[in-house]
């Protein structure tokens, strides 16, 4: 089997490597190349992204957070028909898994978006780009909150930027 950029397999579609590729495929894969590099392609991706894992992650953690029948709201739930729970059920589901899937969109644009624009500018890619725009991130969510909840969303996403950017810069032996 040949796998591309495998030895003795297929190239890789949009590397140095175009050929056996027509002339129009040649052009779809640079275009292609070129949104993805630029900071809208990036921030949409991003965006897009961060709402499917949002919507994901929001549908798992509003399925656990039903209560067990013997608490008073779970004995309300557990009074009525079962088509009922089960419409209330997904109906809560789906409001939750929503509201996540919006609210992670949100931070994964802004944060990409910021973070492309701040590299952009300097003209290098390292680990202050991620702590500025984790930084900038942070500020203005927590900005509706006051200047406190800022400062503490700017320290608390620059910090958790700087952890994940290490972790992932880091060499591998």
């Amino acid at each position: 089997m040949s796998f591309p950029g495998m030895p003795g397999g297929r190239p890789i579609p949009g590397g140095s490597d175009m050929a056996g590729m027509s002339e129009q495929e040649q052009q779809i894969t640079k275009a292609l190349q070129t949104a993805m590099e630029s900071c809208a392609g990036k921030t949409v991706m991003s965006g897009v992204m961060g709402f499917a894992l949002g919507g994901a992650f929001g549908l798992f953690m509003s399925s656990m957070s039903y209560d067990t029948p013997l608490s008073a709201q779970g004995q309300q739930l557990t009074n009525l028909p079962l088509r009922q729970q089960l419409s209330r059920g997904f109906r809560d589901m789906g409001s939750r898994s929503y509201s996540s899937a919006k609210n992670f969109g949100i931070i994964g644009a802004m944060f990409a978006g910021t973070e492309c624009c701040i590299e952009s500018y300097r003209a290098k890619s390292d680990w202050k780009n991620g702590v500025s725009a984790g930084c900038i991130t942070g500020g203005t969510l927590g900005a509706k909150a006051g200047p406190q909840a800022a400062a503490f969303g700017c320290v608390g996403f620059a910090a958790f930027s700087a952890a994940i950017d290490a972790f992932m810069r880091r060499q591998t032996d």
